[in-house]
C-alpha cells in the first residue's frame, strides 16, 4: 500500500489525487505505446507472509519487537502484530533461479526463527494458523501503523456497520466484529512473474484460466476458530474481512474489492481504467510526481498514485507496474496461494504456476473471446472450497483436479520450465512434490483436516487446535515437503503444555438453548435426551435472559401447585452472572465457588457465545493443576 504518508480521501486532496491518477493512467498508454516499458527479460520474485505464535502455539504480539531485532530491509510489518513479511529480490528466471531463491528464503526465516526464540516464539507457516482465536482479531494485536488504523477506519465508514464472516463448510462460521483484524488470519506467498508488455494481456488471462488447478493442489487453509470450512478458506475470509459493500448494495452486482474479476482483458489498463471506473478512491498521499511531465523530460514515472490505487483492490491475480534501476517493468502478482506448510512446498507451488505460465498454449493467445471466462472462475471457486477433491471443466472435459495435474498440467509445466531454461534436476524436485501431493492425495488442507479430526476424537477442541498447530511447526522444521507428512501422534499431542488463560479457549460453544415461551416439559425432556444439566434461555435474537437447571426441572415437578403447561421464562433463574470470552480462566472458576453457581453463560455484547458447567471446570482445573506441577 506503499509509505506510511497516506491519508483518508477527502474533499481537499481528492481532486488533486485524481488529477494525479489520471495522468498516470495516460502516461501508462503512452508508455507501452512507445516501448518504454521493458521487455524481453523474465524475473520472478515473491512476498512471505509468516504467523508468529508463542510458547503455547497461540497467536504472539512479538512481531514488531523482533522485526526491530532483525533490522533487515527485506522485512516488514503486516496487518497484526503475530505476522511478519518478507520480500525476496527478484531474479532472473534461469538455471538456478528457483534453488537461488530458496536458499534466500531459507536464510531468511532461519534469521527470524534466531530472533523468535529469544521470546520463545515460533514461526508457523500457514494460511490461516489453527490456533487463532476471537482473541487474536481484538485491537491490541493490530500492528501500530498508520496505513492499517486508516484502512479499519474507512472501511467501517463505507459499509456503515459491522464487519461481518458467513463461511459454510463441513461446520458453518457466522460472526460480526467490529475492525478489520480479520483479514490479519489470512497469511500467502504471494509470487511475481515479470512479463513483455506486449504479451501482458495474454498472460493475465492465462494466469486466470489455470487459478483453479494450481490453488487446487495448493490448498492449505481448511481452519478457522476450530470450524472446518473451506479447503483454502482464505478466499472468503479475505473477501468478506474487508467487503466495503453495504448490505444495500448487493442487488446492484456491485464488485467487491478482493475478486477474480469479471471477464477476459486486452490491455493492462483495461483493468486499471475498469478499477477506476468501479471503485471508489479511499486513500490519498502526499505525491509530488507529474507522469506526463517526467515522460516529457525522458524519465520514467513511478505511476505512484495508480499503484496506491492498485494497492486498495486485490485482485487474486493482480497486475503490478513498477520501477527497477529506472526502468519500468509489468508483473502479475499471484496472491491466492497460502503460506507454507514448508519452504520446499512454496518453491514446489512457484516453479508449478511459473512453469504453467510459460507454457500457454498458441491457441490461447490473442483468442480469448472463444474461451469460457465464467468456467475459468467456476473452477477457481471449486478449487477454493474443495481443493484436490473438487472436479472441474478443461477444455470442455470434467476431470478432478488431481487428474487435471496428473494427465495434462504437469508435463506442460515442465515445458515450460525447460523453455526458460531452469535447471533439470530443480524440475524434477520441485515438479516432484506437486507429484507427490497428486499420487498421495495429501496437500496441506487435507493434511490439516485429517490431523485435526484425528486429534479432536481424543482431545478437547482447542487443545486438538494447539496439538495441529505444534505438529505443523515440528513437521515444517524436519524440511519434509507436506505429502511426506504423517498425522501428529497422539500421546505427543496430548502431553503438550496447553495454556488454558482465557475462557475463550475452554468454554463450550455447541450450546444448547430453549427461549423464554418453550414449555418446560420440552426443556425437561430436551435435558434428558442429551443428558445435559444446564440450559440457557435466550430471545430470538440471541440475548441471554435466564438459565435453566436441573434442580430448577425438578423443584417444578416437584411442586404439588405448579402451574399447568408453564414456559421456561416462568421457571428460569433471572439473574444470571455472565463472563466474556477473554475472561481470565482462573476467575471465572473463583467466580463460580464464590457465587456457587454450576454454570457461567458466555457472553460477547449481549449475545451468548458459549457456556463453562462445574463439569468444564473441575477439568480445566485438574489440567492447571498438572501444568503447574509440570513447571
Amino acid at each position: 500500500m506503499g509509505s506510511a504518508e497516506i491519508k483518508k480521501i477527502n474533499a481537499a486532496n481528492k481532486k488533486k489525487f485524481l488529477k494525479a491518477l489520471l495522468n498516470d493512467i495516460d502516461a501508462l498508454d503512452i508508455m507501452l505505446k512507445e516501448n518504454k516499458i521493458e521487455s524481453g527479460i523474465k524475473r520472478i520474485g515473491a512476498e512471505q507472509e509468516f504467523a508468529l505464535v508463542d510458547r503455547h502455539y497461540r497467536p504472539s504480539k512479538n512481531g514488531p519487537e523482533i522485526l526491530g531485532r532483525i533490522g533487515d530491509p527485506h522485512f516488514t510489518t503486516e496487518l497484526a502484530k503475530y505476522n511478519l513479511e518478507i520480500n525476496l529480490d527478484p531474479i532472473e528466471l534461469k538455471d538456478k533461479a528457483f534453488a537461488q531463491m530458496e536458499k534466500q528464503l531459507r536464510l531468511l526465516l532461519n534469521k527470524a526463527d534466531d530472533l523468535a526464540q529469544k521470546t520463545d516464539d515460533h514461526i508457523i507457516l500457514t494460511g490461516i494458523l489453527p490456533s487463532i482465536d476471537i482473541r487474536a482479531v481484538k485491537m491490541d494485536f493490530m500492528t501500530p501503523n498508520p496505513r492499517y488504523f486508516a484502512l479499519d477506519e474507512i472501511i467501517k465508514e463505507l459499509r456503515g456497520e459491522d464487519f461481518e464472516l458467513n463461511i459454510l463448510g463441513v461446520d458453518e462460521l457466522i460472526l460480526a466484529h467490529t475492525n478489520i483484524l480479520f483479514e490479519a488470519c489470512n497469511t500467502s506467498f504471494q509470487m511475481h512473474l515479470q512479463v513483455d508488455p506486449e504479451e501482458f494481456a495474454d498472460m493475465y488471462n492465462w494466469a486466470q484460466m489455470i487459478s483453479g488447478p494450481v490453488l487446487a493442489i495448493s490448498a492449505n487453509s481448511p481452519l478457522l476458530f476450530g470450524r472446518q470450512l473451506w479447503s483454502e478458506t482464505r478466499i472468503s475470509l479475505f473477501q468478506q474481512s474487508i467487503d466495503m459493500r453495504s448490505k444495500g448494495y448487493h442487488l446492484r452486482e456491485r464488485e467487491q474489492r478482493v475478486s477474480f474479476g469479471n471477464g477476459w482483458i486486452e490491455c493492462i489498463t483495461d483493468i486499471y481504467k475498469n478499477d477506476i471506473t468501479r471503485f471508489p478512491l479511499i486513500l490519498a498521499a502526499n505525491n509530488e510526481e507529474n507522469s506526463l511531465e517526467r515522460l516529457k523530460k525522458g524519465e520514467i514515472p513511478k505511476l505512484a498514485s495508480l499503484n496506491l490505487h492498485n494497492g486498495t483492490i486485490w485482485k487474486w491475480n493482480r497486475p503490478c507496474y513498477g520501477v527497477a534501476n529506472g526502468v519500468a517493468h509489468l508483473r502479475i502478482e499471484n496472491r491466492y496461494i497460502p503460506s507454507g506448510p514448508t519452504v520446499i512446498d512454496e518453491m514446489a507451488n512457484m516453479a508449478f504456476w511459473v512453469g504453467l505460465m510459460q507454457s500457454m498454449p498458441e491457441k490461447y493467445r490473442g483468442n480469448w473471446k472463444n474461451q469460457e471466462f465464467d468456467q475459468a472462475k467456476e473452477n477457481f471457486y471449486k478449487a477454493a472450497t474443495a481443493g484436490m477433491q473438487s472436479a472441474m471443466v478443461w477444455e470442455g472435459e470434467i476431470l478432478s483436479s488431481r487428474d487435471l495435474v496428473r494427465k495434462h498440467l504437469l508435463g506442460m509445466a515442465e515445458e515450460g520450465l525447460k523453455k526458460v531454461g531452469i535447471a533439470s534436476e530443480d524440475i524434477e524436485r520441485y515438479l516432484g512434490v506437486i507429484e507427490g501431493r497428486v499420487s498421495t492425495g495429501q496437500n496441506g488442507s487435507r493434511w490439516t483436516i485429517n490431523s485435526f479430526r484425528k486429534l479432536k476424537k481424543e482431545m478437547d477442541r482447542d487443545d486438538a487446535l494447539i496439538a495441529l498447530t505444534a505438529d505443523m511447526h515440528r513437521q515444517r522444521k524436519s524440511r519434509k515437503p507436506v505429502h511426506q507428512w504423517r498425522l501428529p501422534a497422539l500421546t505427543k499431542a496430548k502431553n503438550m503444555e496447553v495454556d488454558y488463560n482465557y475462557v475463550v479457549n475452554v468454554m463450550r460453544t455447541d450450546i444448547i438453548t430453549v427461549q423464554e415461551n418453550d414449555l418446560i416439559d420440552l426443556v425437561a425432556k430436551i435435558m434428558e435426551w442429551r443428558n445435559i444439566r444446564h440450559i440457557p434461555v435466550e430471545n430470538q435474537k440471541g440475548k441471554i435472559l435466564g438459565v435453566l437447571t436441573r434442580k430448577h426441572i425438578d423443584a417444578y415437578f416437584q411442586n404439588p401447585k405448579r402451574k399447568k403447561l408453564a414456559t421456561a421464562g416462568e421457571v428460569m433463574q433471572r439473574q444470571v452472572i455472565t463472563i466474556e470470552p477473554e475472561t481470565d480462566v482462573k476467575f471465572a472458576l473463583l467466580l463460580m465457588i464464590e457465587h456457587k453457581v454450576s454454570c457461567l453463560p458466555v457472553v460477547s455484547g449481549d449475545q451468548l457465545v458459549g457456556i463453562i458447567t462445574d463439569t468444564d471446570a473441575h477439568e480445566v482445573w485438574e489440567k492447571l493443576k498438572k501444568r503447574n506441577a509440570a513447571n
